[in-house]
């Protein structure tokens, strides 16, 4: 027994019950268990560990039986906070919730839907420190990048708060024969989201501000892994005025797909500009972005540029989130900086030039954190295990071309999402434009993210279905057309117009 009272045995067999993660990382059991011997680890600590406490069906917590996943602190790999997996009858429930929602606010006046994404976007600028701290805390990005997270999702709820015109229909009249046609926006119903662990503030908020807008109700399942943003930004929705039931929240593990984004250097680019850009879209938020650069193709005179570029590279700040000199901080979890050394491990194996190696970079102070520093790979050829799947870690890629034409016919991925060329020539990038096959281009930018008023992104195998959930496109993908013709026959005498007639009869008689 420990001062606190707490048998150490214990406490670890329940974690690792609850929490396979544990059997794999002798490291996490070593900290929980010095905790323990030290008191530092108290009995009602203990007690919120096997808490049974999951997020709201209808604004209120609900029990629940599910197994209890445990997040770290990716620095220092103490445990920051725990999320009770949802059941099956606690997933059932959150459906029933939505379902019963969506009648009333289906009919709620859309001036009233807006005004709550008002007030939605104040209580967001009101708590953006909190929020960004908690994404610091719990993925790891810099301070910096943590608020670069809220205000991209910040954009999507002011997109929201245009919905009336965004969802106006269109209508036609005497379209045919004294006959009228409109269509209609009418919301699909309950509609669900499943967050990655990149962006956890952006991505529910690219989700539910516009589906719960166009007048559906919304089950969200934020990352197991960070859930605390999307807490946060649910319990500001209900501050708002969102009503029970119409936004959901439930938990459990999912894996997502991402993207993998190219980009050519031509030899006629500017050498500061394109490295300073490479190294920005390659490291920066230590490369957990579906739109971050994973793959640069030096064309002819451009690959002499890799002694700068490594430079530039080493240059780069690794350190805890809340660092404000941080330009990158830890990777989401140890099995994830695992999976990123392996693949560089794995490159090199097979004849690729380790340029830079950042896999074991070591930050005073933080020994146990999940850091890789920036890696640069080069003379990677596309039967690559790196090349084949995405990294999502900071490391970059480097191919070599002798002749630019041939790099408009390399394959991309099939995930790839967007394709860039860096140069000076306007036949270069018009020809790169046309013929690349990617549904995001950019010329002499690294990769072009879009805005709340642009619309679709990501291709192949990285998307499903004819619109994005975001954007322009994204009112559309929330709701369905129905399109309504009707006719009012003229007739020489009927019970409606002689009641007409009278009324107005007696109207001027009054008169």
């Amino acid at each position: 027994m420990t001062e606190a009272g707490i048998k150490p045995r214990q406490v670890l067999k329940t974690l690792k019950q609850s929490n396979l993660q544990l059997q794999s990382t002798p490291r996490h059991l070593y900290n929980l268990k010095a905790k323990i011997r030290q008191g530092k680890l108290s009995d009602k600590t203990f007690k919120s560990l096997r808490s049974n406490r999951s997020m709201s069906v209808e604004g209120n917590n609900s029990s629940s039986d599910g197994s209890l996943n445990l997040n770290y602190h990716l620095a220092t790999q103490e445990v920051v906070s725990q999320v009770p997996l949802t059941t099956y009858e606690e997933f059932k429930a959150a459906i029933v919730a939505a379902k019963q929602a969506f009648p009333s606010w289906k009919n709620t006046p859309i001036t009233t839907r807006q005004r709550i994404m008002f007030k939605l976007q104040d209580l967001i600028h009101r708590d953006i420190d909190k929020l960004a701290m908690n994404i610091t805390t719990e993925q790891g990005k810099t301070l910096k990048g943590a608020r670069g997270d809220v205000l991209h999702g910040l954009e999507m709820v002011e997109h929201a708060c245009g919905m009336a015109n965004l969802q106006m229909g269109e209508f036609v009249p005497n379209a045919c024969n004294g006959i009228d046609t409109y269509c209609i926006r009418d919301p699909l119903g309950v509609c669900a989201g499943i967050c990655p662990i990149n962006f956890p503030a952006m991505t529910p908020l690219w989700m539910f501000p516009i589906a719960i807008t166009c007048g559906n109700t919304f089950i969200l399942k934020p990352c197991e892994n960070n859930p605390g943003a999307s807490m946060i930004l649910v319990a500001l929705a209900m501050e708002a005025g969102l009503p029970d039931g119409v936004l959901n929240v439930v938990h459990g593990t999912h894996s997502n797909a991402g993207g993998i984004n190219h980009v050519v250097v031509m030899p006629d680019a500017s050498m500061d500009a394109t490295l300073d850009a490479l190294v920005s879209a390659g490291f920066r938020a230590a490369g957990e972005r579906s739109m971050a650069l994973n793959t640069a193709i030096f064309v002819g005179g451009s690959m002499q540029w890799e002694d700068e570029l490594v430079q530039r590279a080493k240059a780069l700040r690794v350190n805890v989130g809340t660092d404000p000199d941080a330009y990158l901080g830890p990777v989401i979890s140890r099995e994830v900086k695992d999976r990123i050394c392996g693949l560089v491990q794995n490159a090199v194996e097979n004849g690729a030039r380790l340029l830079l190696d950042g896999r074991h970079i070591m930050v005073p102070g933080y020994e146990n954190g999940n850091f890789v520093g920036p890696t640069i790979l080069c003379d990677v050829t596309t039967n690559m295990e790196c090349y084949k799947e995405e990294i999502f870690g900071p490391v970059l890629l480097c191919m070599q071309f002798w002749k630019y034409n041939v790099t408009f016919k390399v394959h991309f991925y099939i995930y790839g999402n967007g394709a860039s060329v860096f140069t000076d020539s306007g036949m270069v990038a018009r020809k790169f434009q046309h013929e690349v096959e990617a549904v995001l281009v950019g010329i002499n930018v690294p990769v072009p993210i879009p805005l709340p008023f642009s619309s679709n992104y990501e291709s192949k195998a990285s998307f499903a279905g004819n619109f994005n959930f975001c954007g322009r496109t994204g009112v559309q993908f929330c709701t369905q057309i129905k399109k309504v013709a009707k006719r009012w026959k003229v007739f020489r005498s009927t019970l409606a117009e002689a009641c007409i007639f009278s009324e107005a009869v007696c109207f001027r008689r009054e008169l």
